[in-house]
């Protein structure tokens, strides 16, 4: 077996009829069947039919002429081990879950089996599909909801694009946040992100003057790529453990929790409420 630190990709055209994915891997990568099965395992291998590209799992796959097997291997996704995260419902078409620091809402062509939605597939009994409906950032914890069919998926994103989803964080910051900043007079900040609109409101909790943080609460109208996040460093209060926005010096994790989610079933009809802090 070749000894391979650094990534690369391979594109194969299948050019004799069934022959199956684990062997024509094996013989043009010169890696073991059984390392080549774990690669497929972790969503690092992908199949093409025409416009089709999707995910290649099954070691056994007959392949056709004319498609196309794609390699992505990159030792250091590989590698990692994911994090283990916490079933809060089992809702049949879609679950929640507490995702913890560290785990992917969504994987990337070099692999899946370090995302949410991978271990949901793998441990959820009866086993399902999972889709993604909303993100949370790598680096944050707490509340996601994961779709286990197409229309589940469709039905809930459409709850979070029409807002009809309330969602809360806590998140520790550096200073003395402004004790004004209360649930009914919140510090509001309306400030594009990334040429997109966004909207975040945040409420002074409480004051921890030996490690010179405050705790906030915070909620948010739109949901744009890291928005608590540079909000926060906005105000003059980066959130603790933010290398990104924040202090590149903190020795924490991200200090982020999403702890509530509150929305209405698309098939009870009833009003779904999940607290981490309850």
């Amino acid at each position: 077996m070749p000894f391979i630190t650094q990534r690369f990709e391979k594109h194969i055209e299948v050019s004799q009829k069934e022959r199956n994915a684990v062997d024509l891997l094996s013989q043009e990568t010169g890696f073991s069947k059984q390392k080549i099965k774990l690669i497929m395992q972790k969503g690092a291998v992908w199949l093409s039919r025409g416009k089709k590209t999707q995910r290649l799992r099954r070691a056994k796959k007959s392949l056709n002429i004319g498609e196309t097997v794609h390699l992505y291997y990159d030792p250091d996704v590989l590698e990692k081990l994911p994090a283990e995260p916490q079933l809060i419902a089992d809702e049949g078409r879609y679950s929640i879950w507490n995702k913890p620091y560290g785990l992917l809402s969504q994987g990337s062509k070099w692999g899946d089996h370090c995302t949410i939605t991978r271990w949901a597939e793998q441990h959820l009994k009866p086993q399902r599909v999972s889709f993604v409906v909303h993100r949370l950032d790598r680096a944050a914890n707490g509340l996601i909801i994961i779709a286990h069919e197409k229309n589940a998926a469709a039905s809930l994103s459409n709850l979070f694009q029409q807002r009809q989803v309330d969602k809360r964080y806590q998140i520790l910051v550096h200073g003395h946040f402004r004790e004004e900043a209360t649930v009914n007079k919140p510090i509001k900040v309306d400030s594009d992100i990334d040429g997109r609109h966004a909207v975040s409101y945040f409420t002074f909790v409480r004051y921890d003057s030996e490690h010179d943080c405050s705790l906030l609460d915070v909620s948010i109208d739109t949901g744009r790529k890291h928005q608590i996040r540079r909000h926060s460093a906005l105000l003059g209060h980066p959130v603790v453990g933010d290398r990104l926005h924040g202090t590149n010096t903190s020795k924490h994790d991200l200090q982020l929790q999403a702890y509530f989610l509150s929305f209405k079933c698309p098939y009870s009809h009833s009003i779904k409420a999940f607290n981490l802090l309850a």
